[in-house]
């Protein structure tokens, strides 16, 4: 799962819908006004005539003549505005509507990706992770507690209290989680309820498998074009990043490279990460570098979880009625 050159066109093709929509809509606007007040679109060309005036001034390097023709502009400016209101507009009735106003719909600041441009990105990746289908099944409000016993109960317990303070507090910090323990004790349900609270809330959200995360990086450091998108940069950035099954993947020095550089960039920018993983905190250490280990033990809160496989479980009671 990565973006591709296409995705970015096509993303890019919808802001210029977005600018074209809106320069329609602006121009209908522009007629209802000349339609109701005839003197505005006089008023408007007077204002063209001075300002075309004005950079003749400036060539010639009239100081005086700016600053008269700026004064001019202004009152022109002033008359247009009580117009506007007079016949009942709101004085930024012509005022051109941007979805984004930092980037005025451009998908650019100054050259540099805009922050909603970069979210339509992650909103791609998000799409492509089908996680969307899950979530509506596998929430804090479909969870259930009855399927573990003792100990195990009581594990599970503990991490669903963690999950939902985690979820609960989400922007206060960027805290991490990481569940670990056997197979299908209900490390993903938690990881899926937590990405679906996060997302209520309006934050920017990537959805990983581990061999998918390390695919998408290996793809964008040994394949990429000059037009293809940092994908290693969305994922550094976005509010949560949630990476399902760490240790699934063909670990070598690669992965633990990236690996640790995904820590440590989360980690500079006060973004939140939740980790699942069949291993044990033995197997982490042996697998991992011990720098990764490190950033795991010391900047993540463990979750461990044990029992029955309550996937399996439930197949074996479906299978009895």
């Amino acid at each position: 799962m990565s973006l591709s050159t296409s995705d970015y066109n096509e993303i890019l093709s919808e802001y210029n819908a977005r600018r074209l929509e809106n320069h329609r809509l602006l121009n209908q606007k522009k007629e209802e006004v000349y339609t109701r007040i005839p003197s505005y679109r006089s008023l408007e060309e007077e204002i063209i005539s001075l300002s075309a005036e004005k950079v003749r001034a400036r060539i010639r390097k009239d100081s005086a003549l700016v600053a008269h023709i700026d004064d001019l502009i202004e009152d022109k400016t002033r008359e247009q505005k009580l117009a506007l209101t007079g016949a009942g507009f709101s004085i930024n009735y012509l005022e051109p509507v941007y979805l984004c106003p930092d980037c005025k719909d451009t998908g650019f600041v100054d050259g540099v990706t805009c922050h909603c441009f970069k979210q339509a990105l992650m909103d791609r990746l998000y799409e492509q992770s089908n996680i969307k289908e899950k979530l509506k099944t596998e929430n804090f409000s479909t969870l259930r507690h009855d399927f573990q016993i003792g100990e195990s109960a009581r594990q599970f317990e503990k991490a669903y209290s963690k999950a939902k303070a985690f979820a609960d507090e989400f922007g206060e910090g960027g805290r991490n989680i990481c569940f670990n323990g056997t197979v299908g004790t209900g490390k993903t349900f938690l990881s899926n309820c937590i990405v679906e609270e996060v997302i209520k809330k309006g934050y920017s959200c990537l959805y990983f498998s581990a061999p998918t995360l390390f695919n998408a990086i290996a793809d964008y450091r040994f394949r990429k074009s000059p037009t293809e998108i940092n994908t290693p940069e969305l994922i550094y950035t976005c509010d949560l990043l949630v990476l399902d099954d760490l240790g699934t993947e063909v670990t070598n020095s690669f992965v633990v490279s990236e690996l640790l550089t995904l820590l440590n960039e989360r980690s500079l920018t006060n973004k939140s990460t939740v980790i699942s993983t069949n291993l044990s905190i033995e197997d982490l250490c042996n697998r991992y570098s011990e720098r990764v280990f490190s950033r795991l033990f010391n900047n993540f809160e463990i979750c461990t979880l044990s029992g029955q496989d309550i996937r399996l479980y439930i197949k074996q009671m479906q299978n009895r009625k």
